[in-house]
């Protein structure tokens, strides 16, 4: 779990699988995330579904861009998502991090870092946000 306070997200789909994002880590650079693993976020053969680490590579990079950009009243959303898997994840926590590598007028691109307790990169994630 995250050591800092969190951010709130209180009925939304993110609350419905455990998303527990750290709001000390973000930043227009980088952001840093847990989901607790339960049998509810698991596919039949108990394994962490994929999806849920697709929506956790969207709503890092989705929300750290929407801060850095609602000064100038803009608002970011997800214009494109490809996550690839590696290792399987059954227990403990699902860490993220979400490091920005581009940031243009109009997109901004991140890759999402996905890894068990033991720190084995399970998955990762490229993500294209939409700046309008």
């Amino acid at each position: 779990m995250p050591d800092g306070p969190v951010i709130p997200l209180e009925r939304t789909f993110d609350a419905l699988y455990g998303l527990r994002i750290d709001m000390e880590s973000v930043s227009e650079d980088e952001v840093r995330a847990t989901v607790p693993v339960r049998d509810e976020i698991k596919q039949p053969m108990g394994l962490v579904h994929g999806g849920v680490f697709a929506s956790i590579g969207e709503s890092l990079a989705s929300m750290a861009t929407a801060v850095a950009v609602a000064g100038d009243g803009k608002q970011a959303m997800g214009l494109s998502n490809a996550t690839s898997f590696m290792r399987p994840i059954t227990e403990g926590n699902v860490h993220a991090v979400a490091r920005r590598i581009h940031r243009g007028r109009t997109t901004w691109v991140w890759d999402v870092d996905i890894s068990d307790d033991q720190g084995r990169r399970c998955a990762v994630t490229r993500m294209t946000i939409a700046v309008r």
